[in-house]
């Protein structure tokens, strides 16, 4: 029975050296198939909209820093002229507006270039027509290549 096997790997030594070991093994040229995924063109988006979330909060730090902020200025303000209540509505509106701040400085700056210093490059499929006797060989061929994933397809 024929099978397919999927993987994927980044675009490495390691993709060229597990496609050249699968060749040596008997596996034609004809049944490996690789297919490179397109690199993302446009910058992520910061912003959540209604559709879509990346699971990332903007205001949780600033929550937390309005709550910290507020409770200040409202033990400062039984000293001050306007009293406690303006003074901790000012101490939270300021606390929320740092944390905000100091949360988009971290996904717009810090996190962009941590993703650029990974340099990670788009992956690429890997697609393998072989006989079922074939597939634990080339499972094992294709994980000890550093694949990042692999999968076995029964074809009907």
């Amino acid at each position: 029975m024929n099978m397919q096997i999927f993987s994927t790997f980044e675009i490495s030594s390691y993709l060229e050296l597990a496609i050249s070991s699968l060749e040596e093994k008997g596996i034609k040229k004809e049944q490996i198939y690789a297919v490179p995924l397109d690199n993302r063109t446009e910058e992520r988006r910061v912003f959540d909209s209604l559709h879509r979330s990346d699971g990332t909060s903007l205001i949780d730090v600033g929550a937390a820093l309005a709550t910290a902020f507020s409770v200040i200025g409202a033990s400062v303000g039984f000293k001050l002229s306007w009293g406690p209540i303006y003074w901790g509505l000012i101490g939270a509106f300021i606390g929320f507006v740092l944390g905000v701040a100091i949360r988009l400085f971290t996904e717009l700056v810090v996190k962009k270039n941590r993703r650029l210093l990974k340099g990670k490059y788009s992956e690429v499929i890997l697609i393998i027509d072989c006989e079922e006797s074939q597939a634990a060989f080339i499972e094992n061929v294709l994980w000890n290549h550093y694949a990042l994933g692999v999968a076995k397809v029964r074809k009907v």
